[in-house]
C-alpha cells in the first residue's frame, strides 16, 4: 500500500460488511486510522448481528492497522453525533466520513408503503446527512476535511421497483454538491461514487430472466475490494481540488458521471400556449428526451 492517508483518521458507515467492510479494510491499509460503524442488520433493516462492527475493527487491528468499533445508527441525530465523537475519543480527530451505510426495501411504486419510503430515506440520504452534518463543524474548523458519499447508478438513471432508493441516491447527489459548495472556503471537498460490486445490495436483483441470470453473473466478478481504492484517492490530499463530482467503479474501470445541464431551448416572444407547446416542443426537444431506461441497459457492456 502506497500510505496516501498516513495520520488521517477515517470514519465508515455500514462498514460491517460488503462494499463499507472492504472500504474500511483498504483505507486502513492505506494507513488511515479508521471508525467502523455499523448497527449490525439485515438488508431490510432488521437486526442480525450487533457485534459487526467490532468484528471488522479487531480484524483491522489484527491486520496491524488501527481501528475502533461504533454501533450507533446513522438514522438517528444524536447518535450520529457519538460516531464522530467516537472518531475523536479513540483518534484525536477526523479527516474523512464515507457514508456507506443503506437498507432496501424494494416494491413497485403503487404498492410501497409510507414506511418503506422512509425507512429507506432515513438510513440513505438521512443518514448521510446526520453524520457529515456532524463532522462538518470539525472539518470547518481544522479547514480541512472529505466526504465520499455511496449513490447508485439506480439513482442516477433508473431501477424498477425502487423509488425509496432511487430517491434517496439521487438526494444524496444532490447533499453532496451543497456540501461541495457550501465548504469550498473551507478546503473541505465532497463527491460521491456509485459502486458496482457484488454485496448484499445487489444480491437482491431478481433472476427470472436470462438476462438478469447473466447480470448478476457478471455482478459476482466485480469485487467490493476494487472500490476502496478511489475512496482512499478521494480522502488523501492528493485528491485537492476535487469535489463535487461523481464517479463510479465498475471492476477495473473508474468513470466520471456527467451532471444535469440545460441540453435545447426553445423561444418564442409571445410566450407559451398549451396548444402551441403541443404544436413544437416534441418536435424540437423529441430527440433529446431522456429514454425511461434502467441502469443495466445503459451501462451493458462486460466489465474489463
Amino acid at each position: 500500500m502506497s500510505g496516501v492517508l498516513d495520520g488521517k483518521v477515517a470514519i465508515v458507515t455500514g462498514a460491517g460488511q460488503g462494499v463499507g467492510k472492504a472500504i474500511a479494510e483498504g483505507l486502513a491499509g492505506e494507513g488511515a486510522k479508521v471508525v467502523v460503524n455499523d448497527v449490525g442488520v439485515t438488508l431490510t433493516g432488521e437486526t442480525e448481528n450487533a457485534s459487526a462492527a467490532e468484528e471488522v475493527a479487531a480484524g483491522i487491528r489484527k491486520a496491524g492497522g488501527e481501528a475502533a468499533a461504533s454501533a450507533d445508527s446513522v438514522a438517528d441525530w444524536d447518535a450520529a453525533q457519538k460516531i464522530v465523537q467516537c472518531a475523536l475519543d479513540n483518534f484525536g480527530r477526523i479527516d474523512l466520513v464515507v457514508n456507506n451505510a443503506g437498507i432496501l426495501r424494494d416494491g413497485i411504486f403503487h404498492r410501497l408503503s409510507p414506511e418503506d419510503w422512509r425507512a429507506v430515506l432515513d438510513v440513505h440520504l438521512f443518514g448521510s446527512f446526520h453524520v457529515s452534518r456532524a463532522a462538518a463543524p470539525h472539518f470547518r474548523k481544522q479547514e480541512s476535511g472529505a466526504f465520499v458519499h455511496m449513490t447508485s447508478t439506480a439513482g442516477l438513471i433508473g431501477n424498477f421497483g425502487q423509488a425509496n432508493y432511487m430517491a434517496a441516491k439521487l438526494g444524496i447527489v444532490g447533499l453532496s454538491r451543497a456540501i461541495a459548495m457550501d465548504m469550498q472556503r473551507f478546503n473541505v471537498r465532497s463527491n460521491c461514487i456509485a459502486p458496482f460490486a457484488w454485496s448484499r445490495m445487489v444480491s437482491s436483483i431478481p433472476t427470472e430472466t436470462e438476462a438478469d441470470k447473466d447480470r448478476v453473473a457478471k455482478l459476482k466478478r466485480m469485487t467490493p475490494e476494487k472500490v476502496a481504492p478511489l475512496v482512499a484517492f478521494l480522502g488523501s490530499d492528493k485528491a485537492s481540488g476535487i469535489s463535487g463530482q461523481i464517479f463510479s467503479v465498475r471492476n477495473n474501470e473508474v468513470y466520471l458521471f456527467s451532471q444535469s445541464r440545460p441540453i435545447r431551448a426553445i423561444h418564442r416572444g409571445g410566450g407559451w400556449t398549451a396548444v402551441a407547446l403541443a404544436e413544437q416542443l416534441p418536435g424540437a426537444f423529441g430527440p433529446s428526451l431522456t429514454p425511461l431506461e434502467r441502469s443495466a441497459d445503459v451501462i451493458s457492456w462486460d466489465p474489463v
